[in-house]
């Protein structure tokens, strides 16, 4: 894994405009038993991947890191050893975008909690995890953003695995939210 500040100076340094990967849920070995190749054909271009929690292995960050530098933070599915490499939060600027990233910020409990977290902590953006479940939420100025499940969409019998990507520029940022087919 490379050190924040590296990938963060490798992000700097590219051209006029970023993609970021963005995933959340893999759960591999446990629900897949690994992400799916469609991940890394979308992924192709990123400049930095963030991943959201629920690795289950960190092999999974491994297999990512193989396309852009990995930051990603520890899901209520983690084990001891994930949690004992990653942070419950974290966040990389991208231009003066700061992009936050935590598996669970409240989810379940409306946007109160999640809104609380990003103006806290000064986030133009909060990717998160847990819901298997695709979102994409303006608020004002703040855009909230859940890429889903590649391997486990939740409900698995109507839902499609999905990932996201952020398209950043000094002036904006758009977020897409990609089914895998």
């Amino acid at each position: 894994m490379l050190s924040q500040e590296a990938a963060l100076k490798q992000v700097k340094d590219k051209g006029s405009a970023k993609i970021v990967g963005l995933i959340s849920d893999t759960h591999v070995p446990v629900r897949a038993r690994e992400i799916p190749q469609k991940v890394f054909e979308i992924f192709e271009k990123a400049d930095y991947i963030i991943h959201a929690g629920d690795l289950v292995d960190l092999t999974v960050i491994d297999r990512l890191e193989q396309i852009a530098p990995v930051l990603a933070v520890y899901g209520n599915m983690d084990g001891p050893e994930i949690r004992g490499k990653l942070p419950k939060m974290n966040s990389v600027k991208v231009f003066d975008w700061k992009i936050g990233v935590m598996h669970d910020p409240g989810t379940m409990f409306g946007m109160g909690k999640m809104r609380e977290i990003a103006k806290q902590n000064g986030f133009h953006v909060l990717v998160y995890g847990h819901t298997h479940h695709p979102n994409v939420r303006w608020e004002g100025e703040i855009l909230f953003i859940n890429p889903g499940s590649p391997t486990n969409p939740i409900p698995p019998f109507i839902a499609k695995p999905t990932v996201g990507l952020l398209t950043a520029t000094k002036e904006r940022i758009s977020p897409e939210i990609i089914v895998l087919s």
